[in-house]
């Protein structure tokens, strides 16, 4: 009884909505058997991690800080996945954007925030950007694996910096540690109130509302979306698709940049070797977060806010619980192990015919089956 999958000629938007519903339950529900067999109830666990990101402002504060990032990760991710550019190095190009506003203030500038702050953000807007042109000009001009160049070069990127923390940025006061100085006033994002609520929160949103608006009303934004759906109608129509992918690499390296930018001048106050969380790096959890928010930028912020109440829960039950810290990334793994899953039923279809033989009879060739004899596995 052979079985293939067969592209549904009309994808289900329902369908296409409740797949990440479904991925987000079935990975918390995995994870509860993991935990139940470690001896911990999955039921408390779930929810102390509520409680604590989302039912204290206090933890509700620390979830938009851990958002900020992810939801400029996430936009980058996004945009370049709108295109069928498989961008993974958001990390690299995050490192980048923070070693490059850093570089503004290792010159010894010293000014107001009124002029450090935009000429940081333009030095990481441009550090991510560059950073994520090399492999889009390696795909354009030698048809190069994106997957691979925008994953190795995460591991550049991240050496990069460790070179000048360790070597000729490292502050002289640090008692070995590798560190930068601390950042001047005038290099410091403002924070809200007593929370590590910083301005770096409204550049994400100001970057969602304009990625919105680029996607759904403009003409770039229509060639990008045809482009991704459909490369060989968009040549046909004269859209120029080199050149539109190294515009939307430029831009999503660019605001994964800005999210480097605000972790050292917002939250770090100076560059460190770990700018993202180590247990789940926010450059490889956009990846996540674009797949979930269906590449819609609203979709982003909602998903960002989500996980950064798992990455508060799960340091709180880490602490409460004894958890490790990993459980944060088994969590992720499981929901983008299902995201793929439910994607790929919610674009194919299951099929298998009956009576058709593998192999022809002696001295013959194989006959087509009769027509109707298939039966649909996987609805549609």
């Amino acid at each position: 009884m052979p079985m293939r999958l067969e592209l549904r000629l009309e994808r289900s938007r329902k369908l296409e909505y409740l797949v990440p519903v479904v991925s987000v339950a079935l990975a918390l529900l995995v994870c509860g058997v993991l935990l139940l067999a470690t001896g911990t109830n999955p039921v408390s666990a779930y929810a102390e991690m509520f409680t604590e990101a989302f039912g204290t402002s206090y933890g509700f504060a620390e979830v938009l800080v851990k958002a900020t990032p992810l939801i400029l990760c996430g936009l980058g991710v996004m945009l370049a996945f709108k295109m069928l550019f498989w961008n993974i190095g958001a990390e690299g190009q995050l490192h980048m954007g923070a070693w490059a506003a850093t570089a503004v203030v290792m010159t010894g500038w010293d000014g107001s925030a009124w002029l450090m702050i935009p000429a940081m953000m333009f030095a990481a807007a441009v550090g991510g950007g560059l950073w994520a042109l090399i492999p889009a000009y390696l795909k354009v001009k030698l048809n190069c694996n994106e997957i691979i160049t925008t994953l190795l070069m995460n591991y550049v990127a991240i050496l990069w910096v460790a070179h000048f923390i360790y070597g000729p940025w490292k502050d002289p006061v640090s008692f070995g540690f590798p560190m930068t100085r601390q950042f001047p006033d005038g290099a410091q994002l403002m924070r809200f109130g007593d929370s590590r609520v910083h301005l770096g929160l409204l550049f994400a949103l100001v970057a969602a509302i304009v990625l919105y608006l680029v996607q759904e009303k403009s003409r770039w934004g229509f060639e990008i979306g045809v482009t991704g759906g459909n490369p060989a109608a968009a040549r046909y129509a004269g859209m120029n698709a080199g050149r539109n992918m190294i515009l939307v690499m430029l831009m999503s390296g660019g605001l994964a940049g800005l999210a480097g930018m605000a972790e050292v001048s917002g939250i770090q106050l100076k560059l460190l070797k770990d700018i993202s969380p180590h247990a789940a790096p926010y450059g490889y959890t956009a990846i996540i977060i674009a797949w979930l928010a269906r590449r819609n930028p609203w979709g982003v912020v909602l998903v960002s806010l989500l996980m950064g109440g798992l990455y508060v829960g799960g340091e709180t039950v880490q602490i409460t619980m004894k958890l490790p810290v990993n459980i944060v990334l088994i969590i992720q793994a499981l929901i983008l192990f299902f995201v793929l899953g439910g994607d790929i039923l919610s674009r194919y279809r299951l099929v298998y015919r009956r009576g058709v033989s593998h192999s022809p009879p002696s001295g013959g060739t194989p006959s087509a089956p009769p027509r109707g004899d298939g039966e649909v596995l996987g609805g549609g």
